[in-house]
């Protein structure tokens, strides 16, 4: 996603800039914030990630509403470095974050936290015509940007779920994403796995065969893919902030759900998407209200397992769940914002 310009907020051009999101929603948010202390920092930084981690950026003007003057977003792309890895050095304080890579980060003893999950399902792995399922990798070429990368944890954990060996009976392929794309249209790889704006691109374009859907197929499509993190340390020193934040976030998720053009609108005008078709194709596909319905302890003992099984990690879900989770925000916010 390409990062908008900001500018110094007054009070009419936050007015004017919250008007594009939704009146109404900003000063709901205003008035439940009413309710708890102000938050012990004015400054909130997050980390500009992708598409489907929207509600980070219609979070904005919430953020702002919640007590934080100074919202900053990061500017270089969270592909390049990770925005897990952001939040474990401290370069940024509260993001939506892809779980597996937050539990890599918890096992090897980083400072961060998971506070909440979001959403399902960005997820789409697409195939050539002799990829019919996940079994059918054994023996494939799959394109991933590198070992480590979402795509590549991901499409280990998957493959290993249905007993193919991720170490052994694949060939992983390092390309960049746009050649990726170009080479499974050629048929050079076997199989890609992307998320938006990637798997809207293919099925526009009519490349490559849907193999999984992450939003439809389970057990994929029952648990969380993007979850809120933030950093220990900030959480720790910090609770209503991160309280504050943590609402500002799900309230944005629950505006992407509720009006999917209304979002893909802002993100194009702000500068984050340029392909408003795509932006509002993922708005109305994912799954944004699941934060209410599921538990993410599910999530992380599920993707825990997994991760273990693959020899990614040695910690139990157990010890995950202990040294890496703090649910106690998002507990108070389902009651405060029941629906």
């Amino acid at each position: 996603m390409k990062r908008g310009n900001h500018k110094t907020w007054d009070r009419r051009t936050f007015l004017t800039s919250a008007s594009a999101l939704s009146m109404a929603a900003v000063f709901r948010a205003a008035r439940a914030a009413a309710a708890d202390p102000p938050p012990e920092t004015k400054r909130i930084r997050l980390v500009g990630a992708a598409l489907c981690t929207a509600p980070e950026y219609l979070a904005e003007d919430l953020l702002r509403a919640e007590g934080f003057s100074d919202v900053q977003y990061g500017d270089d792309d969270a592909r390049e470095i990770g925005t897990s890895k952001r939040i474990a050095t401290g370069d940024a304080d509260i993001n939506m974050s892809f779980g597996l890579t937050t539990l890599i980060r918890v096992d090897a003893g980083e400072p961060v936290v998971l506070l909440a999950g979001v959403h399902v399902g960005c997820y789409e792995l697409f195939g050539t015509e002799r990829v019919r399922s996940i079994r059918d990798l054994r023996g494939s070429k799959v394109a991933i940007p590198g070992f480590g990368s979402t795509h590549h944890l991901f499409l280990s954990v998957m493959a290993s779920y249905v007993g193919v060996d991720p170490r052994r009976d694949i060939t992983w392929v390092m390309l960049p994403r746009d050649d990726a794309k170009r080479q499974l249209a050629e048929g050079k790889i076997d199989a890609l796995l992307g998320f938006p704006p990637d798997p809207q691109e293919l099925r526009a374009k009519k490349i490559g065969r849907v193999v999984v859907n992450t939003i439809t197929d389970q057990p994929w499509s029952q648990y969380f893919c993007c979850m809120v993190i933030g950093n220990r340390e900030f959480v720790q020193r910090n609770p209503v902030a991160t309280k504050r934040a943590l609402r500002a976030i799900l309230k944005a998720a629950d505006l992407c759900a509720s009006d999917p053009n209304r979002a893909a609108r802002f993100l194009v005008e702000r500068g984050y998407v340029q392909n408003q078709e795509y932006a509002l194709q993922t708005m109305r596909e994912i799954p944004y209200r699941k934060w209410r319905e599921y538990n993410p302890e599910d999530s992380v003992r599920f993707f825990g397992l997994r991760l273990r099984e693959v020899g990614m990690i040695k910690s139990s879900p157990q010890k995950l769940i202990a040294q890496g989770t703090d649910w106690r925000f998002l507990n108070e916010l389902k009651k405060e914002l029941k629906a």
